[in-house]
């Protein structure tokens, strides 16, 4: 795909570490759409950020790389929600990806002017996840309280979630059977005792998987649309006001995505709203969200 890096929405890129701080950074005017954070890694190796906005139709409001060459060409397969944190010469960013048949924890630190890597760093935490489809963290913190999840889920419909000490030590590992149909997720909500995925199926349903952080707890399902959405190989979220979703839904056999205003999460009585296609032709093969360290926790059920 051609790259053309435009001018976006500063505060923005500050809210997810995108831009150095020294960036000027006006308040976001109380008018302007939402926008979706939508990263994804290149065939290339190459990580980059493109803002999409939710007007109708969509529009795409900045494209930029975070990062160059980072990873060995076309060896990534599955990325989790990356996180970036500004310093003076650009982004830190850190987050866990799968490179074959390994999952690593990935932190680079990158030059915001042309992505160039200042220094870098790729650490195997384990084998066994050629069989997984997706991956993604979920770090809470409120005052003193903070949790770290890891969720993949593998091949056989068994979702697995980690609990993440602040050592980076994984703990207390359980497993949620029954998800054989569903095609990608995107995670919609983290509170203190709860992490909520909105996930497509293969024929073509949008459930909610509500997870509560309390181990002995079940995974509660929820029916949101019986049909339609099967199109869709990856999902990316963010959080749009106090409790809406914006929701990209990305097919790749076409190119093409679409976005869509997701209200607060209940079954099938949801409002979902199409903003229409994006502008762009999507053919990196990750794609993921951006997040930061004082972004505001998604809070879409």
């Amino acid at each position: 795909m051609k790259r053309t890096l435009v001018t976006g929405t500063v505060a923005t890129l500050l809210a997810v570490g995108l831009l150095p701080t020294s960036a000027d950074a006006s308040p976001r005017a109380a008018t302007q759409a939402c926008e979706v954070n939508l990263g994804s890694v290149t065939a290339g190796g190459d990580q980059w950020t493109q803002l999409m906005a939710a007007t109708t139709p969509p529009t795409r409001t900045y494209e930029h790389i975070v990062g160059r060459d980072v990873y060995p060409d076309g060896q990534v397969r599955l990325s989790a929600t990356m996180t970036a944190d500004a310093n003076a010469a650009g982004p830190e960013v850190s987050g866990y990806l799968v490179i074959g048949d390994a999952l690593y924890k990935s932190f680079y630190a990158a030059n915001f002017a042309d992505g160039a890597i200042l220094r870098s760093s790729l650490n195997r935490v384990g084998g066994g996840w050629a069989g997984f489809t997706a991956v993604d963290q979920s770090t809470y913190a409120s005052g003193s309280f903070y949790r770290t999840n890891t969720y993949g889920l593998r091949s056989d419909g068994v979702l697995f979630r980690w609990t993440v000490d602040t050592q980076g030590v994984w703990r207390n590992k359980t497993s949620y059977p029954g998800f054989p149909a569903v095609k990608s997720m995107t995670l919609i909500s983290q509170t203190r005792t709860y992490d909520t995925f909105l996930a497509n199926t293969r024929g073509g349903a949008l459930y909610t998987i509500h997870i509560p952080t309390a181990a002995s707890a079940g995974a509660v399902v929820k029916l949101i649309r019986g049909s339609t959405w099967q199109g869709f190989e990856a999902l990316v979220a963010q959080r749009c006001g106090q409790y809406g979703t914006l929701l990209i839904g990305i097919d790749k056999d076409t190119k093409s995505a679409y976005l869509y205003a997701v209200g607060h999460a209940n079954g099938t009585a949801t409002v979902i709203q199409s903003r229409g296609k994006l502008p762009v032709s999507l053919d990196d093969p990750v794609y993921f969200h951006w997040t930061g360290p004082a972004a505001t926790p998604p809070y879409g059920e």
